[in-house]
């Protein structure tokens, strides 16, 4: 039987314990803003993509070239991997979504997986520089965050990819964390990814990435996101 979701290797990757970076769009689009950047400021080299009939029939074109909305990115020396999305994910396929890439996760030896999503708050007008919290799916996952000095989520709930993307590493006894950074509730959040960039930069020296190009072009970004926020909600 064919699988539900088909993540397709075009280059393996380069390292036996990479950190997975990742970024779906969620409120705020938090993760997908955050995860581009990283890519595109960083020369990061397109190693795969994923595929599904889940998915919305949908292809993007950047430079002239046609791609996959669903791609998987791979730094130099190979120890950082970063997955990320620019359609939303349907409800229908989050759950053989997590699953498929927490396989391919322990497949490919993840030292971590991170998270990046939104934090929806309702004052984010006031808030000049948002704050990240953090949760951990396991006892190691935990100290690391208490290592890197990163603040607890303590009480609450998260829904979707990303609460689903702990659990299904939890199974196969991979560590991973979520990084929320609080962001508008409505409007693509590009403040809240430079935030969450910054946090990243905590877990591995390769992540170091300026983030004051995403902070000074933030309109042009919001714009560009506009439908993918509409898509997304």
């Amino acid at each position: 039987m064919d699988e539900v979701v088909r993540i397709v290797e075009e280059d393996g990757v380069g390292h036996k314990e990479p950190i997975v970076i990742e970024g779906l769009p969620d409120v705020g689009l938090v993760g997908t803003i955050a995860a581009s950047y990283i890519v595109e400021k960083m020369g990061y080299k397109e190693i795969g993509y994923i595929e599904s009939d889940l998915f919305v029939p949908v292809m993007v074109i950047h430079e002239g070239r046609l791609k996959t909305p669903f791609r998987i990115y791979n730094n130099e020396d190979g120890s950082v991997v970063v997955v990320l999305s620019e359609v939303a994910v349907p409800p229908k396929a989050v759950y053989p979504l997590t699953a498929a890439l927490a396989e391919w996760f322990h497949k490919i030896g993840a030292k971590l997986v991170i998270s990046i999503k939104g934090l929806p708050v309702k004052n984010r007008m006031d808030i000049e520089k948002p704050e990240v919290f953090a949760v951990g799916n396991n006892d190691d996952a935990l100290r690391e965050l208490k290592d890197k000095q990163v603040e607890f989520l303590e009480e609450g709930f998260i829904a979707g990819t990303y609460a689903m993307m702990l659990w299904e590493c939890m199974k196969r006894k991979l560590s991973a964390i979520s990084l929320l950074a609080q962001c508008y509730p409505v409007y693509p959040d590009p403040g809240a990814a430079a935030s969450a960039i910054e946090s990243l930069k905590k877990f591995s020296p390769k992540l170091m990435v300026d983030v004051r190009e995403l902070i000074e072009n933030a309109e042009e970004i919001k714009l560009k996101a506009r439908d993918l926020m509409q898509q997304t909600a």
